[in-house]
């Protein structure tokens, strides 16, 4: 075997199989002749790739595994590890992009040691116009070292690239190397990250205009801003403490944009931690854009006492989040524009109140602006955005502050599209009115600008939702509470209804003969696939995505797709189980739920209507005992082997009994569920109502209502 050869774990292999991670268990018991690890732990080893392409090839199970999960699988077991990876292609996609005759006669050598030596002189011919010298202080740039190990991925990436396009496949890649690793990085959603951009403003005059991000990561802000306002942002600098981040960074930049390589806009980033070491000291942008780490104790609060960026006072040792507030303003232009990411206790703590004092009285914080919980990592937590200007001697202090919390507009998984665009709606329209006018007008509950001489009290708290007022009874109060009574009403005569009989008592327990939903799998009476067993071919490519949340909720599909694989896609009468948690539950697919993917943590079964009922294999899919023989407990979760769940051997007419049956106890538990949605509402603004004075206690309608029908 060759040293440093790409390794794959038996997931991996899975995916590239499309089976199961039994089936690779089993053939590694099975045949002798299956590769032996080559690393890993007993419990999780890994692989030689190349040994497990040519053990599928031979076993006929490697013709349809596409080239992205071919690529993926090489990227993601490289031996130098996946960020070296990750650079590695992408300084060879960006050589695709600008210089394609030269990679094609570089790779006509069948000799990998060649096309190494060959490749890393030529890379350096395409990073240096684009980032500038290595030897330059603050240049990150992705210059390889060795690229040997690498020569079989960057074949395949350049593969890819002739399929997607260089920009595209580098996309692809770094998606799921986020999407497998979501703890190592701080994200910004595309959604915020837009936002915060279109929030700062034009980037500067035509053709002209400068971006920084001074905590980069893996620069979803300055892709954001980049082509933002009246024209595209001509310089994009960036810098991060990782430097594998700093450059991939560099290199997603290059390669967002379609431009011919003498106009694309430059492209700085470096590696430093910026509070102490700011390697981009000298830059002077129009704007900032940063979503710095929150709650650092470490971040330099002796050594930088004396720093002159501290214009507004020294952050006390556990205020880090306002050095990163003044480090954005020291470096912006009079007049420039900042949008921070902070958390909601910056808003507010006592140790913090003095600086925020003084950024009121100077008019450099224009807004603070809620976004809802589930914008933005964490998920628990609703951040807050800081809309910033540097001042200038010419610009008197602004009088007022605007003060904005979405939570009234926010409906819905802040993930997807829809929900988010009211959100940002909401924001820009006050935001726009806010900075033509000078003031906005009260937006009950939404919005409001706050003369800064009222905020300048004892505590200098500048959270949204203590200062706004609540939203008024005529935008939704006591009407609005009048048709959820309705339908709470509505709801409870259709429980009672829908209430199913005990069922009588059978004369003696049945014992039906019994069969797995492997035995009907390998029958061929139904089928079996999860999320990442390979998707649907020709799939849209982003559809909603029915979670494991919502199935044991009863809820519409609420997840957003991410990467680019193919989805699986429901259809009607496929019936869908969570494997994680433990709990008993299946859903058949409705008409209302089909075209949404299967989400991750769930197995679809998709039955041939001919041999069994999708109701009566749902129901008993539910049973408690079916699912206690087929669980395995782990220490901290409960996996379902669905192939293991028992299904009773009955005839189609006998089935369509019992699913009939199945079918109206379903109906009954979604109506309960339906009720407790409607009570914990009507409960929830009754609440609101009495205690925001927007509705009378007495519980009668005000004079000119009309009263409940009962």
């Amino acid at each position: 075997m060759q040293e440093n050869a790409t390794e794959v774990t038996a997931a991996g292999i899975a995916r590239l199989a499309g089976v199961g991670r039994a089936a690779v268990s089993n053939w590694r018991r099975r045949h002798a002749d299956f590769p032996k690890p080559v690393g890993g732990t007993e419990t999780s080893p890994s692989f030689a790739l190349a040994e497990v392409e040519d053990w599928l090839r031979a076993q006929g199970k490697l013709a349809e595994v596409p080239l992205r999960e071919r690529v993926w699988q090489q990227l993601a077991g490289h031996p130098a590890g996946p960020v070296t990876a990750l650079l590695h292609a992408g300084a060879t996609l960006l050589l695709v992009h600008d210089r394609p005759t030269e990679w094609l006669a570089l790779s006509a050598t069948a000799d990998d040691e060649v096309l190494a030596e060959g490749l890393s002189v030529s890379l350096e011919g395409v990073l240096t116009p684009r980032f500038g010298h290595a030897t330059e202080r603050a240049v990150a740039t992705p210059r390889p070292t060795d690229l040997r190990p690498s020569i079989p991925l960057l074949r395949g990436t350049a593969e890819l690239a002739t399929e997607l396009g260089a920009r595209r496949a580098f996309a692809f890649l770094l998606g799921r190397h986020l999407d497998a690793n979501p703890r190592q990085y701080t994200l910004t959603p595309p959604g915020p990250a837009a936002l915060m951009a279109a929030l700062a403003g034009p980037t500067g005059p035509e053709g002209g205009g400068t971006v920084l991000d001074p905590a980069c990561g893996t620069g979803a802000l300055l892709h954001a801003a980049r082509g933002h306002g009246t024209g595209p942002a001509r310089r994009l600098y960036g810098q991060d403490a990782s430097p594998e981040l700093a450059a991939l960074t560099a290199l997603r930049l290059a390669l967002d944009g379609r431009e011919a390589p003498d106009a694309a806009p430059t492209v700085r980033t470096a590696a430093a931690d910026t509070l102490r070491a700011d390697a981009l000291a000298d830059v002077r942008a129009d704007v900032v854009l940063a979503h710095p780490p929150f709650n650092e104790r470490g971040w330099g609060h002796e050594e930088l006492a004396y720093d002159p960026r501290w214009e507004y006072g020294l952050p006390a040792r556990t205020e880090s989040e306002l050095a990163w507030v003044q480090h954005a303003l020291a470096r912006l232009k009079d007049g420039g524009s900042a949008v921070l990411l902070m958390p909601p206790a910056v808003a507010s703590r006592r140790s913090g109140r003095r600086i925020r004092a003084d950024l009121l009285r100077r008019g450099a914080l224009r807004a603070v602006i809620a976004l809802p919980a589930g914008a933005v990592p964490p998920n628990n937590v609703p951040l807050h955005l800081w809309v910033l200007r540097r001042p200038t001697a010419a610009a008197p202090a602004a009088p007022e502050l605007l003060l904005v919390d979405t939570t009234a507009a926010a409906e819905g998984d802040m993930r997807e599209k829809q929900a988010w665009t009211a959100v940002q709606d909401v924001v820009l329209d006050a935001w726009h009115a806010f900075d033509r006018d000078g003031a906005l007008a009260e937006r009950p509950g939404l919005a409001r600008s706050v003369p800064v001489i009222e905020l300048l009290d004892d505590e200098v708290d500048l959270t949204p939702a203590r200062r706004l007022p609540p939203p008024a009874a005529g935008t939704g109060g006591a009407a609005e509470l009048r048709t959820v009574r309705a339908d709470l009403a509505d709801t409870l005569r259709l429980t009672t209804e829908l209430t199913p009989k005990p069922g009588a008592p059978a004369p003696a327990p049945v014992r039906w003969p019994q069969t797995t939903i492997g035995e009907l799998a390998r029958a061929g009476a139904l089928s079996l696939r999860t999320a990442a067993t390979g998707g649907t071919p020709g799939a849209p490519a982003r559809v909603p995505v029915l979670t494991d949340h919502d199935v044991l909720t009863g809820t519409a599909p609420s997840g957003t797709q991410t990467g680019d694989d193919d989805p699986v896609l429901l259809e009607a009468g496929d019936v869908v189980v969570p494997v994680v948690g433990g709990g008993a539950t299946a859903r058949v697919v409705d008409e209302a739920t089909a075209g949404a993917a299967l989400g991750r943590g769930l197995a679809l079964l998709r039955p041939d209507p001919a041999a069994l009922d999708p109701w009566f294999l749902a129901g008993f899919l539910r049973s408690t005992a079916n699912n206690r023989q087929a669980s395995s407990y782990a220490s901290t979760a409960t996996r379902l082997d669905v192939r293991r769940l028992q299904l009773p051997r009955l005839p189609r007419p006998e089935q369509a009994r019992y699913g009939a049956r199945f079918k109206a106890l379903a109906a009954f538990e979604d109506a309960l569920r339906q009720a407790a949605r409607l009570g914990e509402q009507l409960v929830q603004g009754l609440h609101d109502g009495l205690t925001d004075g927007t509705l009378d206690p007495s519980g009668d309608p005000a004079p000119g209502h009309a009263a409940d029908p009962e």
